[in-house]
């Protein structure tokens, strides 16, 4: 490859926060850039959201708490002081800055939640007042509406920081995202998957997202192009519309990643098949849908149309109930 780009003293940069899943996923596009050819670096960057880890932390007012794992590193993005972000998509707001765009999502992993737990390997199993280690409100609801007679433990920080309060006994289960026990080779720890039935995924979730600046606002524009064109293969198109629809139906119901909303996307029989559920914070009330569209239909068209009909369904009065978290 002969680009002035693509040498060791001007190699593609990228950014990404320091967890171990993190790491992880921006390690699999390094790889996947340099079996292609790239000169690639990474660069590990500290977010607001990493920062909140920490015992007595308390979240500057001024910053927004959808966006705590992406800030310090779309400043370094907009900056040119990296070139692409890596991130888990269901971390990223639903509406990106206009500097930046996805230049690619690849192919999604297991979308799915699922539990942990090793005495009682099911969560019909777990005794009454099990207490489940979550801070999440939408799995919060939802294992409400399957067990209302079950407690709840905040439990925050990485996977294998969550892993070790449940082996020291600070909760007696944990739901988490199947994808991040995969990808870190800690699926022994899984015992059941969820149907998103049982439990509707967070829209995005299993997926990654390839940041960059957009073309209008490029460092340097024909480094930029070389860019966007490197990380074109990564593309995977299936992937794209099905959480460009998930993500259209949360934009629609309000956007937050702390509300009790879940909505997946997958084809099926050449066919795009959605499902999506809301759920009252304390799981007594649930509307959900599951429907079906042609392969022709929009991502954007199906996003809003289950945004619709769960509307109509009272979904944003079940959004509008305080949180018992």
């Amino acid at each position: 490859m002969s680009s002035e780009h693509n040498n060791p003293r001007n190699p593609i940069r990228i950014g990404s926060r320091g967890s171990q899943l993190a790491l992880w996923q921006a390690n699999h596009i390094l790889y996947a850039l340099r079996d292609a050819g790239y000169h690639v670096e990474l660069e590990v960057i500290r977010t607001t959201g990493d920062r909140m880890q920490q015992p007595g932390f308390i979240l500057p007012p001024n910053v927004d708490g959808k966006g705590i794992f992406i800030k310090e590193i779309e400043e370094a993005l907009e900056e040119g002081r990296i070139d692409l972000a890596i991130h888990s998509l269901k971390d990223l707001p639903t509406t990106i800055a206009p500097q930046f765009i996805l230049a690619a999502i690849p192919k999604r992993a297991d979308a799915r939640d699922v539990w942990v737990c090793e005495p009682y390997w099911a969560l019909h199993t777990l005794p009454a007042g099990g207490r489940i280690g979550t801070t999440s409100p939408r799995r919060r609801a939802q294992i409400l509406a399957l067990r209302p007679d079950v407690t709840f433990v905040e439990i925050r920080g990485n996977i294998d920081t969550r892993l070790k309060k449940l082996a020291d006994g600070k909760c007696d289960a944990l739901v988490l995202a199947a994808a991040g026990l995969d990808r870190l080779k800690r699926a022994e720890w899984v015992h059941q998957r969820f149907t998103p039935e049982e439990m509707c995924p967070a829209p995005g979730q299993g997926a990654l997202a390839i940041e960059m600046r957009h073309p209008d606002y490029p460092v340097d524009e024909d480094r930029d192009a070389y860019i966007r064109n490197a990380v074109a293969f990564l593309e995977h198109p299936h992937t794209r519309f099905c959480v460009e629809a998930e993500r259209t139906t949360l934009h629609a119901l309000g956007g937050g990643c702390q509300l009790p909303i879940g909505a997946y996307c997958m084809p099926v029989d050449n066919k795009w098949r959605m499902f999506a559920q809301v759920v009252s914070p304390d799981g007594e009330t649930m509307v959900q849908i599951e429907t079906e569209a042609t392969l022709d239909t929009t991502s954007t068209a199906l996003g809003e149309w289950v945004a619709k009909d769960l509307i109509s369904k009272g979904a944003l009065d079940l959004l509008a109930e305080p949180s018992t978290l």
